[in-house]
């Protein structure tokens, strides 16, 4: 058998270029046309071509893919390759048919999700040659009823799949391996054909490595063959062990009747570290033969130092410090010249390494580039598909209009403007739920500034097309097309001058690499959505299943990353070549990753179906971490803690180090060191974070108190205000007389302003009836809540607050209406307080009449003031008396009061009056005379003078730069330039 190998440490790739040139060595240079090669990856392939033409013009062998074989019988007819998104949606009917019957098992939502397992299942099965005859052979009785239905349907998944040749990928590859059989027995082919660098994991793969090892001319060269485990520990190597990282080429090799000691090497590069290879081979032995650590582990002691010599163990604290070490020592390889890769399969720590080396200008080569959700144009699809049948919101719509790739056909610019006027002069404070109406209503006071209205008719447009029925069934064709045809809207714009040069369709959207990725994938989706038949979903359906599909594609964009500084998956590593090599991520759950849950087939089931294990992938994952460590200079890197819990050491990396810990203390020393190089290098990561010392600090700002000019002083306030400037000058200064004001947020927070604001507006709303009603009260808080307030959870919370009051609160009402009618409701007034050039103003919530006198009351939903608090702070309501006694309200004219009180409404109901007279009226009056003269005069206006409480926050805390200063430092006046 023509079986080679290339040992553990050597650059596969070049070592089997230069072990072929060798081979060809003294013929003629069309001799390399006439070989052919089977490889693994198009990486390799790449690869392998550009090592082969470094040389200058060279004449390439004829290269293939293992996976692909179609080029080699050409002349075979070959059904049509069927997507496998098709596949997936034809499997999802089937899934969907089964929830239907057994809605216990999953909801709807999940057949797609589990289509996917289930054609990955299915492609195994045909792949291991596993059909409907070995699924009758499972023997149900033992079974768990859930298994027992599982292999029922799986026998009508596997019918359906044959009649519905589902498996078309599969079929395809037994067909071409049929073919070549036939050919190859008839007359061999004349040149060399060559399989290299695959481990033979699948059994077709298996079948044509076989196949070509008995050809004449053929070569089989497995990567990183361990030649260093002795004859017992080899023939070890049973389906057990199949997390073993030699366990593919044991079951190769025993297949054809060979042990690793029968296979020569195919050139004659030297393992990079040879020491670390025997370590690596005795460390990652099978647990049945892992006491051979006390025989063999002594030996080892002598080249411990040797073996552990380019190895350096980076143990970080977090996974952002392990991204910034990495990226340090990817940065010094640049400046030394060096060729550096990371190799992990965790996706989250190669893009904040890449983060990372941005600071510094560097781009990695990164093999998997971007996924396609994470582009600009994936995100605007997810974006819109789930706005898509729900009402948008005021955030989430700038976030849309915002979005680089909206409105892109050249008037971007004016778009902006528009976006910027429309959030800042209606959206912020305004509604939560922006609808055509009310953007007409804005625009009709644009309009008066000669604006033109094409941008409003479009954005009108663009929120008719979103809000949809969110419960609205439709098909995936419906919904894809459908979104499509939104996406092109958004990103075309509002119609332009005629004859404008920068028009485009569609503008930018689907522009650049990304964009073009993003629409092949739409067009497939509309191309096979009628593989999904009649199945029906609802929007939010739609976007989670097209967040999936785009998830799992990425964009490569034609940037240029450095030359030497690479990221590569485990899958790239096994044929690439690297002077530095870093294993980032070695935490058992990512590298290796756990197996999944298999909901279709249990383990017992797979092994009586002849199924590959589980453990399979974790073997291979072994053999690709084995071959990367055997480096010359290697990193392995771990984040001792997660975002969640602390971590555990990868399997590999832990029988490394406790390998090292028990041969001696020379084992004991170079683990040391390779402990030591890791703690160097994460302190020059911290010592990179941490803040530069400063020669001169800054003092810390003094407690401000201006003492702005007279003419610059308010002579205008509200009773709310007068509070604040009891409390807290200095906001009165900031926002009377600097005249700043607290920009609102787009998406109201969920915390008591807001739940007061919309008790209030339920409340005025139900002034003028005859009666109030609990249930009419719930049913207008529900209503004014999905308006008003952001997230389901929080409305249910509110109105079910509200609810054990409201029967109590009917109750108090009918007393209180009794006694007389509302007259004023959110009325405003002014008063013009006597002796003074000074105007109170006040937005009463609810003033009754009582026939010859009123009744002056304030909701709070919050805590009721007490009566210190009413006597020295909270005097809103007795300010109010005196303005209706001394007429500020037009509707009432000058009225007496009688009784002043705040009604909670809050989690319990509570009504706390407060005593008015006429020792009270001119004890009020001639305070708030001083209060004016004060600060209408020269006294400074400090910051909180009198809060709340220790923790109270202010709007304007944050310019007074409260925090290098406490309510405990004095203030000194500092006069303001006028």
């Amino acid at each position: 058998m023509n079986v080679f190998h290339e040992p553990l440490g050597v650059d596969f790739t070049a070592a089997f270029v230069d072990g072929l040139r060798a081979r060809l060595h003294g013929e003629p240079p069309e001799a390399m046309a006439g070989v052919t090669l089977l490889l693994p990856t198009r990486r390799m392939q790449r690869r392998l071509a550009e090592m082969m033409l470094r040389g200058g013009a060279a004449v390439l062998p004829r290269i293939a893919l293992v996976s692909d074989l179609g080029p080699l019988v050409p002349h075979l007819a070959l059904p049509p390759e069927r997507s496998a998104l098709s596949l997936r949606l034809e499997l999802a009917r089937l899934v969907d048919a089964l929830l239907e019957e057994m809605p216990h098992l999953a909801p709807r939502a999940a057949a797609f999700d589990l289509a996917g397992s289930l054609g990955d299942l299915l492609a195994e099965m045909k792949e291991e040659g596993v059909g409907a005859a070995a699924l009758g052979a499972v023997d149900l009785h033992p079974l768990p009823e859930h298994w027992q239905n599982s292999v029922r349907f799986l026998r009508i998944a596997v019918d359906f799949a044959e009649r519905a040749d589902l498996g078309a990928a599969a079929d395809v590859q037994a067909l071409c391996l049929d073919a070549l059989e036939a050919a190859w027995a008839a007359a061999p082919p004349p040149g060399r054909v060559i399989v290299a660098g695959s481990t033979g994991s699948r059994a077709q793969t298996a079948r044509l490595m076989r196949m070509v090892a008995a050809l004449p001319n053929g070569a089989v060269v497995l990567p990183g063959l361990d030649r260093e485990m002795p004859v017992d520990a080899w023939d070890a190597l049973d389906p057990a062990t199949q997390d073993h990282p030699q366990f593919r080429h044991r079951a190769f090799l025993g297949a054809l009747g060979l042990a690793n000691s029968d296979v020569p090497q195919w050139s004659d590069h030297r393992p990079a570290a040879p020491e670390r290879t025997r370590l690596l081979s005795l460390a990652l032995r099978p647990p049945p033969v892992t006491h051979a650590w006390l025989a063999e582990g002594p030996p080892l002691a002598a080249e411990a130092e040797a073996a552990c010599a380019g190895l350096t163990l980076v143990e970080a604290a977090t996974p952002i410090e392990e991204a910034e070490v990495i990226a340090l020592r990817l940065r010094q390889a640049v400046e030394e010249g060096t060729r550096a890769a990371l190799i992990s399969p965790d996706r989250t720590l190669s893009r904040q390494v890449a983060a990372v080396l941005d600071r510094w200008g560097l781009e990695p080569d990164d093999s998997a580039g971007r996924p396609l959700d994470l582009s600009p144009p994936g995100r605007l699809l997810i974006q819109t598909a789930r706005l898509r049948g729900r009402a948008a919101e005021a955030e989430t719509l700038v976030a849309l209009l915002k979005h680089p790739l909206a409105h892109s056909n050249g008037a971007r610019r004016e778009h902006l403007k528009r976006t910027r006027d429309m959030e800042m002069g209606w959206l912020r404070g305004g509604p939560l739920h922006p609808d055509p109406l009310g953007l007409r209503h804005w625009a009709q006071d644009e309009r008066t500034r000669g604006v033109d209205d094409a941008w409003t008719a479009w954005l009108s447009d663009l929120l008719v097309l979103l809000e949809r029925e969110q419960t609205r069934r439709g098909t995936l064709l419906e919904h894809a097309s459908e979104h499509l045809a939104l996406m092109n809207r958004i990103g075309a714009g509002s119609a332009l001058p005629p004859g404008d040069p920068f028009e485009r369709p569609t503008g930018a959207l689907w522009d650049e690499a990304a964009g073009r990725e993003a629409l092949a994938a739409m067009q497939e989706l509309i191309r096979d959505a009628e593989a999904a038949g009649p199945l029906e979903f609802t929007a939010d359906d739609y976007a989670r299943f097209l967040a999936g599909l785009l998830a799992a594609r990425d964009v490569r964009e034609p940037d240029r990353p450095h030359p030497d500084v690479m990221i590569w998956g485990a899958l790239e590593a096994r044929v690439q070549g690297a002077d530095l090599v870093i294993l980032g991520g070695l935490n058992d759950g990512t590298w290796p990753s756990l197996p999944g849950p298999d909901m279709w087939m249990s383990r017992g089931m797979r092994a009586a179906c002849g199924l590959r294990a589980p453990e399979r992938t974790v073997g291979l994952s072994a053999h690709d971490f084995e071959q990367a460590a055997a480096g010359r200079t290697v990193w392995l890197t771990r984040a001792l803690r997660s975002a969640e819990t602390q971590t555990v050491p990868s399997r590999w990396l832990n029988r490394m180090t406790s390998l090292l810990g028990g041969i001696g203390p020379e084992g004991e020393a170079a683990l040391a060191g390779m402990r030591a190089r890791g703690a160097e290098a994460l302190g020059l990561a911290r010592a990179l974070r941490a803040p530069c010392p400063r020669r001169h600090h800054a003092p810390p700002a003094r407690r401000p108190a201006p003492v702005p000019p007279r003419a610059a002083r308010p002579r205008k306030l509200s009773v709310t205000a007068v509070e604040r400037l009891i409390r807290d000058p200095y906001a009165i200064y900031a926002r009377d007389v600097l005249r700043l004001r607290l920009l609102a947020p787009l998406r109201p927070p969920s915390d008591a302003a807001l739940r007061g604001e919309v008790v209030h507006d339920v409340l005025a709303s139900f002034g003028d009836a005859a009666a109030v009603e609990a249930d009419a009260l719930l049913e207008a808080l529900r209503t004014e809540m999905e308006y008003a307030v952001p997230g389901a959870a929080t409305r249910a919370l509110w109105l079910g607050r509200f609810a054990r009051i409201a029967p109590d609160f009917a109750a108090q009402e009918a007393a209180r209406r009794g006694l007389g009618r509302p007259a004023v409701i959110e009325g405003m007034g002014e008063w013009r307080v006597p002796g003074t050039d000074f105007t109170l103003t006040a937005r009463a919530d609810r003033i009754d009449d009582r026939g010859t006198a009123v009744a002056i009351f304030d909701y709070k939903t919050g805590t009721v003031p007490t009566e210190k608090q009413q006597a020295f702070f909270a005097k809103q309501l007795l300010l109010e008396a005196l303005m209706v006694e001394g007429g500020a309200f037009a509707d009432l004219g000058p009225r007496p009061v009688e009784e002043v009180a705040f009604l909670g409404v809050g989690t319990m109901l509570a009504t706390r009056g407060t005593r008015i007279d006429d020792e009270i009226r001119a004890e009020l009056l001639e305070g708030l005379r001083a209060l004016i003269a004060r600060y209408g005069g020269d006294a400074p206006f400090p910051a909180r003078l009198a809060p709340d409480m220790v923790g109270y926050a202010g709007d304007y805390d944050h310019l007074a730069r409260h925090g290098e200063w406490t309510d405990a430092h004095p203030f000194e006046p500092e006069p303001v330039d006028p």
